[in-house]
């Protein structure tokens, strides 16, 4: 192999390692205490925030269109107990409250880095974000 393949190959196995650490999952963005822990508490206020941000019309309800890829038509529906198509800020916390515990196995209040690279610490993720 010569010096200009070897280092190509070199740069790409590099680039794909730094790829896949910077997409690691992790709870960081929701560790305000950098405990290296998100707790309930840290999700909902998590949540809370995001609700708002979600909402643009201000209506206190967040519909599929608000929503996006966070939830799908069947997550919806299980978390619209009203089902009036839309969750208020009540449903919403309850979603991440299932989801927090879902991805919580050894139920011990905190999700760590371990249990959010799990297929249900990635349905929290997905709903935070």
């Amino acid at each position: 192999m010569n010096f200009k393949t070897a280092a190509a190959v070199a740069i790409a196995a590099m680039l794909s390692a730094s790829a896949a650490f910077a997409e690691a999952p992790s709870v960081k963005a929701f560790d305000p205490d950098k405990d290296g822990t998100m707790d309930l508490a840290e999700a909902k206020a998590a949540g809370a925030k995001l609700f708002a941000t979600l909402d643009p019309d201000k209506d206190g309800t967040l519909d599929a269109k608000e929503l996006g890829a966070r939830v799908d038509a069947a997550g919806l529906k299980t978390a619209d107990p009203d089902n009036d198509g839309t969750l208020d800020a009540k449903e919403f916390a309850a979603m991440i409250e299932a989801r927090f515990t879902a991805a919580n196995p050894d139920k011990d209040g905190t999700i760590d880095d371990k249990e959010i690279a799990t297929k249900e610490g990635a349905a929290l993720l997905q709903l935070l974000q």
